[in-house]
């Protein structure tokens, strides 16, 4: 695959078409949006500010992919991601969780995969100086000669099953702070983060507080990877990868809304409905752009993009504030899931279910595999119980493979070194029970 930044609107349609079946309107909707960060970032600076990103409201029944588009985008742009509902959101002075914090989650996955991203940058480097510590600890190390020698055995495996005594960091837990109420999580976590450097303080460690170092005896394979991921983290440089994490979140970040039909609510609503309005209106200067205070310093989330999505079975796009709707000029409608879009579902994606299972009673040494008519049949199950109980689309695919192959799974470890081939007639036998009572169908299935 091409450079993930670099990818042109049909390539990376094509990546999606990989892993998911169908929906080419909302895989091109997302295609364009991703490659237009691309191209902003060549448009020159006085005008760049000025390019907001296009959000997207996906409209759909549940289990038709719109989870999926979104988090696979997210993969092929390596941009920090992260999926809120917008059901657990609550108006400011409510109890529950404010809209500011998924820009705190954000900035948080941006931090975590630009460390990862460093903590390998520095791999080779940390490998080095953890050998050169085990090398020394087993006495190996008293020239250079030996000490050559040394690095080559332990390069070639040879010592890995030797003990060696190293000394190690040992930081105690960070108390569990219990801050409740809407926009606490951040002074929660800063007061975690305090406990935290207290423990590497060198005063406190000479003090007899804080995080000691002791010497544990362990074998030389093990004794490699401590000192390995110990020296890596000593080389990243932290403040850089916060300076480039908040430059990742406000240019390339991604933040899927799902369930946003459920915050829309006609004016006047009462009970449960009371606060959607409020949720909604906390929502507006967020996707707008406005400026969050988070752990790590304020992001602007001018240039974050928003993509909502939603079923709407009840509530229209049009219940939304007039101003939100705005906010959302790209609106794409998903096709609900037919049976001949489960059958390609179970056949076609990199990752299908088919290959999950059998994957899985592979390492029981099982040689699982499912012939083109229980394909078929499991789609036709699905689908018929789908329109006749709740639709869930593709997801219940996995409830009646569940089903169907319970037996196998729940005695693989016995059956290992054969080889089962799932057909139709399997399928029915196995699903009898249930499809033969419909009541029983919508609780099971």
């Amino acid at each position: 695959m091409a450079d993930p930044r670099n990818l042109t609107p049909g390539q990376i349609v094509e990546e999606l078409d990989r892993h998911i079946v169908g929906q080419a309107a909302a895989k091109r909707a997302v295609a364009i949006a991703l490659r237009n960060r691309w191209r902003r970032q060549r448009v020159a600076a006085e005008l760049r500010d000025e390019i907001l990103p296009k959000n997207i409201i996906l409209i759909g029944p549940t289990g038709v992919g719109k989870t999926e588009i979104a988090r696979r985008l997210a993969r092929l742009a390596g941009a920090p991601f992260v999926k809120v509902e917008a059901s657990k959101f609550t108006e400011v002075g409510y109890v529950g969780r404010d809209v500011d914090s998924m820009v705190r989650d954000l900035v948080e996955v941006a931090v975590k995969l630009v460390k990862e991203e460093e903590l390998k940058r520095q791999a080779d480097r940390a490998r080095e100086v953890a050998e050169e510590k085990v090398v020394a600890a087993l006495g190996l190390g008293a020239t250079a000669e030996r000490a050559a020698r040394g690095r080559s055995q332990l390069r070639a495996g040879t010592l890995d099953e030797e003990e060696v005594e190293i000394e190690v960091s040992e930081k105690p837990a960070a108390p569990v702070i219990p801050i409740g109420g809407p926009g606490m999580e951040d002074m929660a976590q800063q007061l975690q983060d305090m406990m935290g450097q207290l423990g590497s303080n060198p005063f406190l460690q000479a003090m007899g507080g804080g995080a000691r170092r002791r010497r544990r005896r362990v074998k030389v394979k093990e004794a490699l990877r401590i000192l390995t991921e110990e020296e890596a983290a000593r080389l990243v440089d932290m403040d850089r990868v916060v300076r480039e994490a908040l430059d990742r979140a406000q240019g390339s970040g991604i933040v899927f809304i799902d369930e946003i039909d459920k915050i829309a609510g006609r004016d006047g609503a009462h009970g449960p409905d009371v606060s959607r309005g409020g949720v909604q209106r906390d929502l507006l200067p967020v996707v707008e752009g406005s400026t969050v205070n988070t752990r790590y310093g304020a992001v602007k989330t001018d240039h974050v993009l928003f993509i909502a999505a939603g079923a709407f079975h009840v509530a229209k796009v049009s219940d939304l504030i007039p101003e939100l709707q705005g906010r959302f000029p790209i609106r794409v409608e998903l096709d609900p899931l037919r049976y001949l879009d489960l059958v390609r579902i179970l056949r076609e994606p990199q990752g299908s279910l088919l290959k999950q299972y059998a994957a899985l009673l592979a390492t029981e040494g099982v040689d699982l595999s499912f012939s083109d008519d229980a394909v078929e049949a499991i789609a036709r199950i699905a689908a018929d119980v789908n329109e006749r109980a709740e639709n869930i689309g593709a997801r219940r695919l996995h409830t009646v493979l569940e089903k169907a192959l319970e037996d196998i799974s729940f005695s693989a470890d016995a059956k290992a070194g054969q080889r089962i081939s799932v057909d139709a007639a399997w399928v029915q036998e196995r699903l009898a029970g249930v499809l033969g009572d419909e009541d029983l169908a919508r609780y099971i299935l």
